[in-house]
């Protein structure tokens, strides 16, 4: 099973026009494109009924004190987490994700769902709990919705956009599902994945690790 895309190579940088927010010419945040990347993929195994797309950055911080704080930079050393970006499934075997088809901009309070694009479900992105506190912003974010780590992170972030085949058509996961809920749905049915790794950072000093 192979996974390919003509928006970005495996392991080099995301270009802006697919991210969340981009650094600001102080070296903050602006608001970017927020379109999601193409994605293709081939050589699905026997028996695949339905495709699953998951994009998880690895490398969120898991204390908030420096994050975005002028003046102080988010340690390396910090544990980091787990944030999604993308929770899609229910997808055709045979369709393939077009650059800007799933998202194109922001949408404060964020996309609706679940029902997606090409007969897709979109769940809950990590947006959803981030916005939570902010009156203009909050809602459920459905679907992608792009890059944004902090702009005094020390580290470049990786996100990795995964797809799996699934031997079922309707994966079990209804109502505002989350990343976590889908893998947990996944178990026992997944007959192959690929995956893709794309590197962002808004911080110009950022150290790769």
């Amino acid at each position: 099973m192979q996974l390919r895309s003509d928006s970005f190579k495996d392991g080099d940088y995301l270009p802006t026009e697919y991210a969340f927010g981009k650094r600001s010419p102080d070296g903050q945040i602006d608001l970017s494109d927020n379109r999601n990347p193409h994605l293709a993929w081939s050589d699905l195994p026997e028996g695949t009924k339905s495709v699953v797309i998951l994009c998880i950055d690895r490398d969120v911080p898991t204390k908030p004190d420096d994050v975005n704080q002028i003046g102080r930079v988010v340690p390396a050393d910090l544990p980091r987490a787990d944030f999604s970006h993308w929770v899609l499934v229910d997808l055709a075997p045979n369709v393939r994700i077009a650059e800007g088809a799933f998202s194109d901009g922001i949408t404060a309070k964020g996309k609706d769902g679940p029902e997606g694009p090409q007969g897709s479900r979109q769940g809950i992105n990590d947006y959803t709990g981030w916005f939570a506190a902010d009156p203009e912003m909050a809602g459920d974010y459905y679907g992608y919705d792009g890059p944004c780590p902090p702009f005094n992170d020390s580290i470049v972030h990786h996100y990795r956009f995964s797809v799996y085949a699934l031997d079922v058509d309707r994966l079990g996961v209804n109502g505002k599902f989350t990343a976590s809920d889908v893998q947990a749905a996944m178990e026992g049915h997944v007959l192959g994945e690929a995956s893709m790794v794309a590197k962002y950072t808004i911080n110009t000093d950022a150290k790769e690790l």
